[in-house]
């Protein structure tokens, strides 16, 4: 076997660390500017991203802009307010407490776009799934996301917006989709588990309790691949 095709042990464990220690970044953002350098190298290595029939729908819109960092702050607070109402009680006061972006805080915003007619009516691998350029588009999102961490970079997902009005605040043509409003940033700590988690609201599920083995519901039953699953 070519070990040219294996990373180092070194790289390897940098890449699962990146994976494991990504957070979801809300409350922990410092206002030191991200280097255009680092931020090449970002962009890089979301549009790295795999995409079906290589149509690369993504384009990046990077805000810096107080003024349009306010106006989608203000689309923000109008539908958090919606979001809220789904909820009762206790319920509803613990949703209120969480700080669900850092729009505001952190000191770059970026808008991560899929173009819906890039390459055109008939693109290879897209046939009979209509949403493979949306799906790409995630990947590229989470090239940037594994990217960011590795340089000490923070990102949230705002994912409380209506994506018309998202779309109307920053000109976008009819074709073109905002995928994901992320705030980027340096911060002051990366949490040792995701926020939601340290706060009650979710747990992580059992990783065992959701591999199937040949067809949904069936259990992995004594393979010494269950055990792994749990450590």
């Amino acid at each position: 076997m070519d070990n040219n095709q294996h990373f180092s042990d070194a790289d390897r464990q940098g890449l699962y660390r990146a994976i494991h220690e990504r957070r979801d970044v809300r409350s922990q953002f410092l206002p030191d500017p991200i280097p255009d350098e680092v931020l090449a190298r970002l962009l890089k290595a979301a549009h790295h991203a795999p995409s079906v029939g290589f149509m690369q729908p993504w384009d990046f819109i990077v805000i810096d802009s107080l003024e349009v960092k306010q106006t989608i702050k203000d689309l923000y607070l109008r539908e958090n307010e919606k979001a809220a109402n789904n909820y009762e009680g206790e319920q509803a006061k613990h949703y209120r407490s969480l700080k669900l972006e850092g729009i505001m805080d952190s000191p770059i915003n970026l808008c991560i776009t899929c173009d819906r007619s890039r390459g055109g009516p008939n693109v290879l691998g897209r046939n009979s799934i209509l949403e493979m350029d949306l799906f790409s588009t995630c990947l590229a999102v989470q090239n940037l996301w594994l990217a960011a961490r590795a340089e000490g970079i923070g990102v949230g997902w705002v994912s409380i917006l209506d994506q018309d009005d998202l779309s109307a605040a920053l000109n976008l043509p009819e074709s073109v989709y905002p995928l994901a409003y992320l705030c980027l940033g340096y911060v002051s700590e990366f949490l040792e588990q995701p926020e939601l988690e340290a706060k009650g609201w979710r747990s992580r599920l059992p990783l065992d309790e959701l591999v199937h083995r040949n067809g949904w519901g069936e259990p992995l039953a004594d393979s010494p691949l269950t055990d792994l699953l749990k450590a």
